[in-house]
């Protein structure tokens, strides 16, 4: 990615329904073994290797080197903090991942960082190891009573369930899916909007849980309704990536709306919203009423599907 501005915006063009290539959080290249997880004996001979690495998180951050370029620091198993560890993952070399809760180490040179930091500029690898244990920390941090009878649940499954002892029931780390879309009209223009909470110069596409009983289409239709009062058409999926912030599923959308209508923010979650062209996103970047999303979300991805290129000003991450 790159911040520089362009000399003039893209030209309109149809918006691709091709599959988003490049989604920071949905990187990862282990494969996760999940047969694995049960096998105490396969465990503790991959625990033993000397070639294994753990990555030790604590509070949603881990330890990265940004010499020479961004890299979380990985310790062997006896350097790890005692505790719980979490399969992450085998590599194509045979070489086990855990992941494991507690004090970062002290290294030289590294700092530690969450996801909103480095989410987007760790390689493949380490993108899915940090976002993939990130997500784990936070499901045992919060999920250690039984929702049936209150018991304090143990781990199992190589950290991927928690066992309640007291009724036997095991209960799955929870993933929350939500709707994100790039609404369009007729004349190829982008809906934005700013929720109540954010900066001034904060905008971005909608978005909103899927409730019970919803496919992802309905979900789509009924955001878009609910936050600006338009009906959609065209809805098309795009692609979709892990948001562990905390334990979210962002799915990805495109859809056409009717641009004469008026638009109806509801109070409670949009302050204002507005449709852009390339020419006035653009211009609203260059002069500070905007800030370009940097690449981490999948928002900022659409956008640039839309936009035809990288936005003005982009940050890194």
């Amino acid at each position: 990615m790159t911040d520089a501005p362009l000399e003039t915006p893209p030209a309109r063009q149809e918006i691709s329904q091709d599959p988003l290539e490049w989604l920071a959080l949905a990187r990862g290249t282990l494969d996760r073994v999940a047969l694995n997880r049960r096998d105490e004996a396969w465990l503790d001979a991959a625990w033993a290797d000397p070639r294994t690495r753990v990555l030790v998180v604590h509070e949603g951050r881990a330890l990265v080197a940004f010499e020479p370029a961004p890299a979380l620091v990985l310790v062997p198993p006896e350097q790890a903090p005692d505790g719980g560890r979490w399969l992450l993952g085998v590599d194509g070399d045979g070489v086990a991942y855990f992941g494991v809760p507690g004090p970062l180490p002290a290294v030289e040179g590294a700092q530690p960082a969450g996801l909103r930091r480095v989410g987007a500029l760790l390689g493949d690898r380490d993108s899915g190891l940090l976002t993939h244990a990130v997500a784990l920390e936070h499901w045992h941090d919060t999920h250690r009573y039984c929702p049936r009878c209150g018991a304090e649940t143990r781990t199992a499954a190589a950290g991927h369930v928690r066992v309640c002892p007291r009724d036997g029931s095991e209960h799955f780390p929870r993933v929350d899916p939500a709707v994100i879309m790039l609404v369009t009209d007729e004349a190829d223009r982008v809906l934005l909007a700013r929720g109540p909470q954010w900066p001034a110069d904060r905008r971005s596409i909608l978005a909103g849980f899927v409730e019970p009983g919803e496919s992802l289409e309905q979900a789509v239709a009924r955001e878009v309704q609910e936050e600006v009062g338009l009906p959609v058409r065209d809805v098309r999926y795009l692609g979709s990536q892990p948001w562990p912030l905390p334990r979210s599923l962002m799915i990805g959308f495109t859809a056409r709306a009717d641009g004469g209508l008026p638009l109806r923010p509801d109070p409670e979650e949009i302050l204002d919203a507005a449709w852009y062209t390339r020419d006035e996103l653009r211009a609203a970047i260059d002069a500070g009423e905007i800030v370009a999303p940097g690449p981490l979300s999948i928002a900022a991805q659409l956008i640039m599907r839309w936009y035809g290129s990288d936005l003005p000003k982009m940050p890194p991450f």
